[in-house]
């Protein structure tokens, strides 16, 4: 007999458990949108190469279209449809909204999840290869707009709405800071 290709599992997304039967061979993305009804995140190049697939597991940012949902099971899974809190709206998401950091919106999803990512991975210390002082003694580097730009570069915007993404997760940091 041969073995079983799909295997029943329980995700952990936006703080709710979903158990499901999937195919082994279902990526994340797939999982969330056809199986949870999650659309928020986008299916956009499904090789890795865009980020409009963007999420979070465990707080760190991932390209679902990549991720094996089977390999999700038991992690915390974000995706944009949990980033508010009700009607509230996360400052990542109020500073997108404000300073126009999306044209027709489709990787926008993507690219908020990834700058809540990437806020956390500065607050955490993590050097990217636009920081200059890589030590560790040398401590947080500044959030400037080349790191911003070189840590959101796994993203990209079709309609080149950059400027306004850049200013957007200057903005939320700014906010962060201050709820801090």
């Amino acid at each position: 007999m041969a073995p079983s290709t799909s295997s029943a599992l329980t995700l952990n997304v936006n703080g709710e458990k979903h158990t499901l039967s999937v195919d082994h061979r279902t990526t994340l993305l797939d999982a969330l949108r056809e199986r949870l009804d999650l659309t928020g995140t986008k299916k956009g190049c499904d090789q890795g190469q865009c980020g409009a697939c963007t999420v979070l597991i465990d707080g760190r940012r991932a390209v679902s279209c990549l991720q094996l949902a089977v390999a999700a099971e038991g992690r915390e899974i974000t995706t944009i449809e949990g980033v508010a809190d009700g009607d509230r709206l996360h400052p990542v998401q109020q500073a997108f909204l404000e300073l126009d950091g999306f044209q027709c919106g489709y990787c926008t999803p993507g690219q908020i999840c990834s700058a809540l990512g990437v806020l956390q991975e500065h607050a955490d210390g993590w050097p990217s290869a636009a920081t200059t002082d890589v030590r560790p003694e040398a401590g947080v580097p500044e959030l400037t707009a080349d790191e911003i730009r070189e840590r959101m570069s796994g993203n990209l915007c079709r309609c080149g709405a950059y400027v306004s993404i850049v200013q957007a997760v200057t903005r939320a940091a700014g906010a962060k800071e201050e709820t801090a």
